[in-house]
């Protein structure tokens, strides 16, 4: 038992709750039973068997309960929802949680979920229409149109009576339905929870009652119909059984069939029902029983089994609601214990709140994953590859006519530890931004430079105005919401507009060669792409531009937008009328970029690898000699760029090693140390450590932990605190999840030193 719970007024509540249900009604029946059962042998028995029908009715009604609850728990089942039961991808998942709910009550033959309207109707062994439950479960005296009226309009918890069912034609079984609406409780229930229970799991704990002596058994409905019965070869007739239903609880006695008979009849408040059990008076002079001894002994098991099921049935109800808070504070407050955000111990609150916070969101729409999906889109384009689905999960719209990127830097980036937070609020904000007075909005994209972002903007013309003229107006409104934000003016780098969005990589690309070689490195420098090329005395030359998004596309490895730079300017100069000698002198201008792009790489050796396919006869060999040294050094840039990453990763991974103590260690602390963005970081780390950065950090914290339990006596909560865990409830409870003990039990197994045990205050949180 987890002392913990009895901090909680809502489990007290429940102990309470279940001990005025289960023991007052059972102590009051018993002292009633010993102050009368002294008197002769018949007022022993009759107590005797009213004590037992008591217990039987409180068994009953716990099992009753216990199917509510169930169907409770269904309704809040994520699992068991309408999309996923009929979903063909979850509706595994939706049979494996019926089948494992129904194993959680011993009384349940069956359990099937429907929903009002459907056709369909599911159980632990899979979906079936109407008719197929039909001709499965042929009952006598339930018509499928009423089982068909009862499933879509019942509103209260409601048992019909013991029916002959024949199962697949040719097996006949006694059957009860009970029928449980969800929501529970609520008038406009969406559906209903239907158990199927022979009856022999409730006639069996009456007929224990009688022991070795001969009667009738009964249980009636709130309405006098018989639920079940064992009649025991004696039959009574229609009005002596009506007679029975209106008897009130307690002992009678009553002439039935011609004989005398002694009744006991109790009556459930929870549900209304009523038990009745009949014996001939003449059996009671038969047997001579201890009268005193057993009442009092069985006094004494009633008070103590009483209070053990009502700690037992508490635990049980509280104990899913405990765990779901301490996944709830776990999830939205890393850091803090199941209690320790729970206001006045309405943990019912906490879940729900948890539960609307969870709602609202959508997992793909973390901040690394788009930022991760927008990276992609700057290198490979391809916007209108996207299905509807996922642009809607990341929030992205591509539907304007015009797009083109901005890339944004800072020559001076301040890494005081008190300005993260002011870093990331910018990067949240420009996550997303709207001109609607310019049609225009942007989305922001971290690269992995720490100084330096991208923002892709799309817009619609303004027929009033000239494209150049609205970008410029677009690029001073996202400078001067920037200033708004930071005291520092960035420096933008401006790539050409497009009609495409699919040629996103290209302008990402002119916008990097922008930046890259604006005019100036003072702040709010603003440079476009289109402005740095075609010169006057160039008319018969290959543009600066080409050659410039050339140059920009090898240093990014970005071979496509390569070649989309090379084989139109060789086609231009073939159907140019220029002479084969200056066509050859203006194609070394784009072999000069190239080898110099490369040298500027520190890539010397292609120059010599190339050479020999160097000479050509056409433009078309010439074409295919180019496109194959801007593979060459495109693949060479990437392997590059991967050893790179691999060996600052390695950087990355020791520096996280030899701070993993460190309680302020994080992906922010890590990025401004590297001068890597946090997405970026995240990424690569999981790429090559095949796990996220937190699971990695506690995996190192608890083998720091365990270390010193066994080789140090140092109290529990300095070790923890030691390593960087500041919250030592919550990891005492992680660390019995992951080992099976707590960490007294774990030190006390493997000590080194013979320590002591572990403190018993840290145990019991």
């Amino acid at each position: 038992m987890n002392w913990n719970y009895f901090k909680s007024k809502l489990f007290l509540k429940y102990i309470w709750s279940y001990l005025f249900i289960l023991l007052l009604p059972l102590v009051l029946i018993t002292v009633f039973i010993y102050e009368n059962a002294v008197s002769n042998l018949r007022s022993e028995v009759e107590q005797s068997h009213l004590n037992q029908l008591t217990q039987t009715k409180h068994i009953i009604d716990g099992r009753m309960k216990e199917l509510s609850e169930i169907a409770s728990r269904v309704t809040y089942d994520e699992r068991l929802t309408p999309y996923r039961v009929r979903d063909p991808y979850f509706g595994g998942e939706a049979i494996q949680a019926l089948d494992q709910y129904k194993a959680t009550s011993s009384i349940i033959g069956e359990m099937f979920l429907y929903f009002h309207g459907d056709e369909k109707i599911y159980s632990s062994k899979g979906m079936s229409s109407l008719d197929v439950f039909a001709n499965n479960y042929s009952f006598h005296n339930w018509k499928q149109a009423d089982f068909i009226q009862d499933l879509n309009s019942v509103v209260f918890p409601s048992m019909r009576p013991a029916d002959l069912v024949n199962r697949n034609t040719y097996l006949q079984q006694s059957i009860l339905a009970y029928l449980v609406p969800i929501t529970p409780n609520s008038p406009n229930p969406h559906g209903t929870v239907m158990y199927l229970i022979q009856e022999s799991e409730l006639t069996g704990l009456i007929d224990s009652i009688l022991g070795n002596f001969q009667g009738l058994s009964y249980i009636f409905d709130n309405n006098g119909q018989i639920l079940t019965g064992n009649s025991q070869g004696e039959f009574l007739t229609d009005a002596e059984v009506k007679s029975l239903f209106k008897l009130s609880p307690g002992i009678h006695s009553k002439t039935l069939n011609g004989k005398p008979h002694s009744l006991v009849s109790v009556k459930s408040a929870v549900n209304g029902w009523t038990y009745v059990t009949l014996m001939p008076s003449a059996q009671f002079f038969s047997s001579v029983l201890h009268v005193r001894s057993f009442i009092i002994m069985l006094f004494c098991i009633v008070v103590l089994a009483g209070a053990a099921i009502a700690l037992l049935l508490a635990r049980m109800q509280y104990q899913p609601i405990s765990m779901l808070v301490e996944f709830a504070n776990s999830k939205s407050n890393p850091g803090r214990s199941a209690n320790d955000s729970v206001p006045n111990g309405n943990e019912l609150e906490r879940i729900r709140t948890a539960l609307q916070d969870y709602s609202s969101r959508v997992d793909l729409q973390e901040p690394y994953a788009r930022n991760h999906f927008l990276s992609m889109l700057l290198k490979y384009g391809n916007a209108r590859s996207m299905t509807p689905d996922l642009l809607e999960a990341f929030d992205l719209q591509f539907d304007r006519s015009r797009h083109f990127v901005m890339v944004i830097g800072w020559v001076e980036l301040d890494v005081h530890p008190d300005d993260r937070q002011s870093r990331q609020e910018m990067i949240e904000l420009l996550a997303r931004i709207e001109f609607p007075e310019l049609a225009a909005h942007a989305y922001g994209v971290e690269l992995p430079q720490l100084d330096q972002l991208a923002l892709i903007v799309s817009f619609n013309l303004d027929g009033a105005m000239e494209e150049f003229t609205q970008i410029r107006h677009i690029v001073e409104a996202a400078r001067s919401h920037m200033l708004e934000m930071s005291d520092v003016t960035p420096m933008i780098g401006v790539g050409t507009c497009y009609s495409n969005p699919d040629q996103l990589n290209q302008s990402f690309i002119e916008a990097c060669s922008a930046f890259e070689l604006r005019l100036s490195t003072g702040h709010g420098t603003v440079t476009y792409f289109e402005k740095l090329s075609y010169a006057p005395d160039q008319t018969y030359w290959i543009p600066n531009n080409v050659l410039l998004k050339l140059s920009q596309s090898l240093k990014l490895g970005s071979y496509d937008v390569a070649a989309q730079m090379i084989s139109p300017t060789i086609r231009s100069l073939q159907s140019s009328e220029l002479s084969t000698l200056l066509i050859r002198c203006i194609c070394f201008d784009v072999l000069n970029t190239m080898l110099k792009t490369a040298s500027e790489l520190g890539i010397h050796n292609v120059l010599q690898e190339i050479a020999p396919n160097m000479a050509f006869n056409s433009l078309d060999e010439l074409e295919r000699s180019f496109l194959n040294l801007a593979s060459r050094i495109c693949t060479q840039v990437e392997r590059d760029t991967k050893k790179e990453e691999h060996s600052l990763m390695d950087q990355v991974v020791a520096y996280i090693d030899s701070h993993f103590m460190d309680h302020t260690l994080s992906l922010e602390t890590i990025s401004f140390e590297f001068a890597i963005s946090p997405s970026h970081i995240s990424r690569s780390f999981k790429e090559k450590m095949g796990q996220n950065f937190i699971p990695y950090i506690w995996q190192k914290r608890l083998e720091e932990v365990m270390h010193q339990l066994k080789t140090t006596n140092d109290p529990l909560k300095d070790i923890i605190i030691r390593v960087g865990y500041l919250d030592t409830p919550n990891f005492i409870r992680k660390f019995k999840k992951e080992t099976g003990f707590t960490p007294g039990q774990y030190r006390k197994l493997n000590s080194e030193n013979g320590l002591a045990d572990p403190e018993p205050d840290l145990e019991k949180e």
